[in-house]
C-alpha cells in the first residue's frame, strides 16, 4: 500500500527525492512539498517481525558481537560522553539498544540501566551480559529518568505514537533523548552527490527528518522539544572523498586531513545552515 498523504501535515502533493534505496531501488523516495518530510512511497516490507533477525550478527556468536561492537566503537563513545554528565546516578533506558556497545559504557554510571530490543540474537546476549533487556513496549513497568533512541525513530512506521507511549514511562522531571540521521545532510542539500544519493537511502528508514520535521513529529506527539542540535559524525575527510570518488571510508583514507580543530570548525559550520548528517533531540512532558 503506498503512503497517499504525508504523515505529518496531511499533505498529498509530494516530489521525488533524487536518488535511491540501496537495497530496495523500486521504492521511491518522496518528499511532502507542504512540510518537507522525507519519507518512502510504501512501508509494506516492514511487517511486525523484521527487526526480530536484523542479521546484525549473522552467526549470533560471542565473536560476531564484540565484532558489532567494535564496528560501533566511535558512536558508542560519542553518545556516552554526550549523555555522562545527565546521566550519573540516573534511571537509564536505552531503546532499540541493539548490540548495547552504550549500555556498556554508562552502566557504571546509572542507577539502573535498561534495554529494549527486538532482534532476538541481540536480546540473548545481552541478557547473558546481565542487564534487562525488553521485547517490546509493552511489557514495560517501570519508569525512567531519560529514554534514548538512537537512530530509531526514522524506522518506526508511527514515531508520533510510539513517543507518546514512552513519555508515559519516564519520572517527574525526565527526558527523552532522541538521535537521528538528517535529510538534509550537506552531501544530498548543498554538494548533491549523486553517488551519495544511491547510498544513504534504504529500506529500513521509512522516514528522514530536518530541524523542522523533527521538532514537528515531537510536538505533536503532544511533547515539549528543549533543544535540538547539529551534529556531524563524518569529517571533512569524508565529504572531499565522496565528492571526489563516489566511495564511502574517506575518515579512514584521508584521515590526515582532520584535526580536531577543523572538525570542530566545518561541523560548527554546517551546524547553522543546518545541514550536519545527524540531529539530537531532548525532549520533556510538557
Amino acid at each position: 500500500m503506498k503512503n497517499e498523504k504525508c504523515y505529518l501535515c496531511g499533505n498529498i502533493e509530494f516530489e521525488n527525492v533524487e536518488g535511491k534505496l540501496r537495497d530496495l531501488p523500486d521504492i521511491k523516495i518522496l518528499r511532502c512539498k507542504n512540510c518537507g518530510l522525507v519519507f518512502l512511497e510504501s512501508f509494506d516490507h516492514i511487517n511486525d517481525n523484521f527487526y526480530e533477525d536484523s542479521k546484525m550478527i549473522p552467526d549470533k556468536t560471542k565473536h560476531e558481537w564484540e565484532t558489532h561492537l567494535k564496528d560501533c566503537e566511535d558512536d558508542d563513545i560519542r553518545r556516552s560522553r554526550f549523555i555522562s554528565k545527565m546521566c550519573s546516578g540516573k534511571s537509564i533506558l536505552d531503546f532499540g539498544c541493539g548490540g548495547g556497545g552504550f549500555l556498556l559504557k554508562i552502566k557504571d554510571s546509572c542507577s539502573k540501566c535498561d534495554g529494549l530490543e527486538k532482534d532476538r540474537a541481540f536480546v540473548k546476549i545481552m541478557t547473558e551480559q546481565g542487564f534487562k533487556i525488553y521485547n517490546d513496549i509493552d511489557e514495560l513497568t517501570e519508569k525512567y529518568d531519560i529514554i534514548t533512541l538512537f537512530h530509531v525513530l526514522e524506522h518506526l512506521k508511527d514515531p508520533k505514537d510510539m513517543l507518546n507511549k514512552l513519555s508515559k514511562h519516564l519520572n517527574s522531571g525526565g527526558q527523552i533523548i532522541i538521535e537521528v540521521p538528517q535529510s538534509n545532510d550537506a552531501l544530498l542539500s548543498m554538494y548533491k552527490c549523486k553517488a551519495f544519493t544511491e547510498f544513504t537511502y534504504w529500506g529500513c528508514h521509512l522516514f528522514l527528518f530536518n530541524n523542522f520535521t523533527l521538532n514537528k513529529v515531537i510536538q505533536d506527539a503532544g511533547l515539549n522539544v528543549d533543544y535540538i542540535k547539529n551534529i556531524q559524525r563524518y569529517p571533512l575527510s569524508n565529504h572531499l572523498y565522496w565528492i571526489s570518488h563516489g566511495k564511502p571510508g574517506g575518515h579512514v583514507k584521508w584521515d590526515f586531513l582532520d584535526s580536531p580543530e577543523t572538525t570542530k570548525a566545518y561541523e560548527a559550520q554546517l551546524a547553522k545552515k543546518e545541514m550536519c548528517d545527524t540531529l539530537i533531540a531532548c525532549v520533556s512532558v510538557k
